[in-house]
Parts: structure tokens; sequence; C-alpha cells
């Protein structure tokens, strides 16, 4: 059976946040985006077909509130894939995918902000789908502008601003949002190193407060920094879950090198 169930704060004490059975997810190299309803309702048995491939197979585990958990392997190997389904982006095609907290996704965190919007509006606009009422963002307003350190170009069109620029205002806004559950994907590599340390501040300040997160990085400094757990996958399954070190071990044995 396939199933995603998301029933943000409907989590019972000791019951995970996340919890993944048997999950599956395919995707097709040649033609554009998944398959229509059509496909999936003609295709009957769930076998892979010529030109599919299947990002993630059989992937099981569960996520209690509060663990930082970092998330391992190679470009290619299903670990975007898999924020991605957390977060409700995509929908398996087998298993089953339960979240019953909301969940803030600073994966690629850019992507919803509107080009030829100004970054007051933005900021506005961004904040308001992920549920903040419109009081609480002015309330905020000021606080994301003087993280994000992009005051003076606060009326200036998105599309104005640098690369560097736009990824500071996206984070301000996403990680100023109440979800419990913060699902992070490389979304830093952009930026100069003071603002990196300024967002990995942030990040530790969130976790004291008793958030869930969910950390992909090649960074083996940076997982060791917040995650206890780990996830390593590999062609799409998961090779190991338990102790980073034993994560990081296995993921070095494999490969012959660590993240960096």
């Amino acid at each position: 059976m396939t199933e995603t169930v998301r029933t943000p704060g409907t989590a019972a004490i000791g019951a995970p946040v996340i919890a993944l059975a048997g999950v599956g997810i395919r995707f097709r190299r040649n033609r554009r985006g998944r398959r229509s309803f059509k496909d999936l309702f003609a295709s009957g048995a769930r076998r892979t077909r010529p030109g599919e491939f299947w990002a993630l197979r059989a992937v099981s585990f569960t996520v209690q509130r509060g663990e930082a958990i970092g998330v391992v392997g190679r470009n290619g190997q299903g670990k975007s894939t898999l924020l991605k389904l957390v977060t409700g982006v995509v929908l398996p095609d087998e298993g089953t995918v339960r979240v019953t907290e909301g969940v803030a996704p600073l994966i690629e965190i850019t992507g919803g902000f509107v080009d030829d919007l100004t970054v007051r509006d933005n900021v506005y606009l961004t904040a308001g789908l992920h549920g903040m009422t419109k009081k609480q963002i002015g309330e905020r307003f000021d606080e994301i502008l003087d993280f994000a350190e992009i005051g003076d170009f606060v009326d200036t069109p998105y599309k104005h601003l640098s690369s560097g620029m736009k990824v500071r205002i996206a984070f301000a806004v996403i990680s100023r949002l109440e979800e419990p559950i913060i699902l992070v994907d490389e979304v830093l590599a952009v930026g100069d190193k003071a603002f990196r340390e300024k967002c990995y501040r942030r990040i530790e300040e969130l976790l004291a407060g008793g958030r869930t997160l969910f950390f992909v990085s090649h960074n083996e400094r940076d997982l060791r920094r917040f995650c206890a757990r780990g996830l390593y996958l590999d062609k799409g399954a998961l090779v190991l879950d338990g102790p980073l070190d034993e994560v990081l071990a296995r993921y070095d044995a494999d490969y012959g090198v660590k993240p960096a």
C-alpha cells in the first residue's frame, strides 16, 4: 500500500514524528517530470520499466522529536529525494510516509521567491505561505532583516540581489518559522564564512529549543557539530542507520574517503 499521511501537531508523547515504512520512489531518466496519473493507473504492477530508476527503495526508519540526524552518501544516492518526501514535495510510489509535525524546509530555499517582487513583499509572501500570519510577520520583520544583513535592499526587486544575498534572506525567513522539524540540504554552500557560522549558531539555537533536524551535508565537521545519529544512503537504499560515528566509518570504508 502506498500512503502519505501529514497530520501536523498530532504526535503523541513518545511516538515518532516521522515514520517511513518500505518507501520507494522512482523517476524516469528520459522524460520530463514524474509519471502522470494516467500512467499510474495504467501501470498496474510496480515493476521498473525501461528508462526508469528507483531513487529510493525499501527505506524504513523512524524519528523521535528532538533528534538531530545527519544524512550522508555520494551525490545522486537519494538524500535530497528523501527530504522532499518528508516535506511532501514528492509522493512515494510504494510504502508509507507519516509526518506528525510541521516542517521548515531549508532545501532549495530560494525557489519559492518571486523575482519581480521586492524583498519586503517576498518576506510576507513566503512566510505567509508557511503559515505565519501578517501580524506575526510584522512582529519579526526587523529581526529577519537584521539577520539577513540586507536592510538597505528591502525595497529592491529580489531578482537584483546577489546569489549570496538571496540565500541570506531565504534562510532568515525559513529559520524564523515555528515548525518543529527542520530540513537542511547543503543550502549554506553559497555565502561567506561569517554568515555560515551565523546560520549554524541559529540552527544550534533551534535544536536547543527541542526542534528535530535532518541535515544533509558532505562536510564531516558540520555533521558532527549537530548530529548524533546518521543515515547512510547508497544507490537509493538505506545502508546503515545508527550512531553518526559508525555511519561515517562505514561510508569511509565503502568509498575510501570521508565527507569533506
